[in-house]
C-alpha cells in the first residue's frame, strides 16, 4: 500500500517533467525549421491584384488613361491614351509596407515617350523604396517622400548607369557622410535599348540598402532619412526632416517613358532580422542562387 502512494504521488512530478521535455523538443524543432524562406511573387502576370495607383492630380486608386495595366503576363506602364502627358507623374503602390527584404525587378523600356514628357525623363523610371504610405499623398503630389533606385536606359550610344539614386523629400548616408544631391549614378554599365535588365536590392531597414545587377553590388548606403527637397504639393504633416526611415511601401513609376516590368518578387527579412547570423546564411543563399 506504501508503495502503490509513493508510485501514486510521483506520477504527477515525472509526468510533468516528460510534458515540459516534450514541449522543449517541440519548441527546438519550430525554431529549427521556421521560420521558412518564401519568396513572394507581387505582380501574379493576371492583373493589377494588391496594386494602388496614384497619378499627379487625381485620386488614389484612379488609373487615368489607363496608364497601369497587363498585357501578354507583363505589367506595362502606357501613355497611348494621354494627349500630353502634362506632369502627370505617376506611382503604382503595392498595398503592403515592409522593411527588411530582398526585391527583384526585371524590366525593359520601349520605343516612344509620351508627347509632352521631360526631356530628363527619357527612358527613365525606377521603383520607390521605403516610401510614404499612398493615402497620405497630395492630389497634387509629383513625387512620394521615398528613395528612388532609378532605371534609365542607353539609346544605343554614350553611357547611361541604371539603378541610381535619386531622394525626393530624403537624403542618406554614404562613408558616414549624409548625401545631400538630389541624384548620384552606379557603377553600372550601360543598358541599351529595349534589352531585359533584372535589377536587384538588398533592403535592411536603415542600416544597409545595397542596389545589385549581375550579382554585383553597383551602389549602396545607409541611414535613409526623410530631407531636402525635389517633392512638391505634400502634407507638411508627412515631411518630418530628420526622421529615419526604417520601412514603407514600394511603387513602381510612370515618367512620361514606357516600359514593361516581367517580375516584381520579393523575399521578406523581417522574420530573421534580429538573429543575425541566421539573416546572413539566408541573404548569402538568395545572393548564391544568382538573384
Amino acid at each position: 500500500m506504501i508503495y502503490f502512494i509513493k508510485k501514486w504521488n510521483a506520477f504527477p512530478v515525472k509526468a510533468f517533467f516528460v510534458l515540459l521535455l516534450m514541449l522543449s523538443c517541440k519548441q527546438a524543432v519550430k525554431e529549427a525549421y521556421a521560420p521558412e524562406v518564401e519568396t513572394l511573387q507581387l505582380f501574379n502576370g493576371k492583373d493589377l491584384t494588391g496594386w494602388i495607383p496614384k497619378i499627379t492630380g487625381h485620386r488614389i486608386g484612379e488609373n487615368f488613361a489607363n496608364t497601369f495595366q497587363v498585357k501578354d503576363s507583363l505589367l506595362v506602364v502606357d501613355f497611348s491614351g494621354y494627349e500630353t502627358f502634362n506632369n502627370q507623374f505617376g506611382h503604382l503602390f503595392y498595398e503592403k509596407p515592409f522593411s527588411a527584404y530582398y526585391l527583384t525587378i526585371e524590366y525593359r523600356f520601349l520605343d516612344g515617350q509620351a508627347p509632352g514628357g521631360p526631356e530628363w525623363a527619357y527612358r527613365n523610371s525606377g521603383v520607390m523604396l521605403h516610401s510614404q504610405e499612398p493615402l497620405s499623398m497630395g492630389i497634387n503630389q509629383d513625387f512620394p517622400i521615398s528613395i528612388e533606385a532609378q532605371f534609365l536606359g542607353g539609346d544605343g550610344s554614350g553611357e547611361r548607369p541604371t539603378s541610381n539614386l535619386c531622394t525626393p523629400g530624403t537624403h542618406v548616408k554614404m562613408a558616414d557622410t549624409l548625401f545631400t544631391p538630389h541624384c548620384i549614378n552606379s557603377n553600372s554599365k550601360t543598358y541599351h535599348n529595349n534589352q531585359w535588365v533584372r535589377a536587384s536590392f538588398l533592403v535592411l531597414k536603415d542600416s544597409l540598402i545595397q542596389h545589385y545587377l549581375e550579382g554585383k553590388v553597383v551602389l549602396e548606403y545607409t541611414k535613409p532619412q526623410i530631407g531636402g527637397g525635389n517633392v512638391s504639393n505634400f502634407d507638411a504633416m508627412t515631411k518630418r526632416d530628420g526622421k529615419t526611415l526604417t520601412g514603407g511601401y514600394l511603387a513602381l513609376q510612370s515618367e512620361s517613358h514606357p516600359i514593361e516590368f516581367k517580375k516584381v518578387e520579393l523575399v521578406d527579412l523581417e522574420p530573421f532580422y534580429t538573429d543575425k547570423a541566421k539573416l546572413k546564411e539566408v541573404i548569402d543563399a538568395i545572393l548564391k542562387d544568382g538573384n
